[in-house]
């Protein structure tokens, strides 16, 4: 059962970020599951993973003045995968922050990518299999 059920994240552009994550996360097989005003889950059965563009319910206007980049894994199935999902993430516009490949600093069988999306977040595929 997974530790966590969902996770927001705040963006600036609520378009240009869903296009983002269209794009990046369709490589692991996750796709747009609802959309709610200026928010949009992404997942696979569910809506796990949330873009939001302004104040959440419990946020105030004061808390989004400035936006602090966050890290977010998703899980791979495969390498493949992993590394499908960088080429779909820089190709939709991101930054590089380490190309697909063994961190086995992390530990032996860690293959991962990171990128940095439109507003700063350093956003990873993994995969822990060897």
């Amino acid at each position: 059962m997974p530790f966590i059920d969902h996770l927001t994240i705040n963006v600036t552009d609520y378009d240009k970020s869903k296009r983002f994550y269209e794009l990046a996360l369709a490589a692991l097989g996750a796709k747009p599951i609802k959309e709610w005003g200026r928010a949009c889950g992404f997942g696979v059965s569910k809506p796990d993973f949330w873009i939001a563009e302004g104040a959440a319910s419990f946020q105030k206007p004061e808390q989004l003045a400035r936006i602090t980049p966050m890290h977010v894994a998703f899980v791979a199935s495969t390498r493949s995968q992993v590394d499908a999902f960088y080429a779909a993430a820089i190709a939709a516009g991101a930054k590089d922050n380490g190309a697909p490949g063994l961190r086995p600093h992390y530990h032996a069988h860690y293959y991962g990518a990171f990128v940095i999306d439109p507003d700063g977040h350093n956003v990873e595929a993994v995969f822990h299999a060897g």
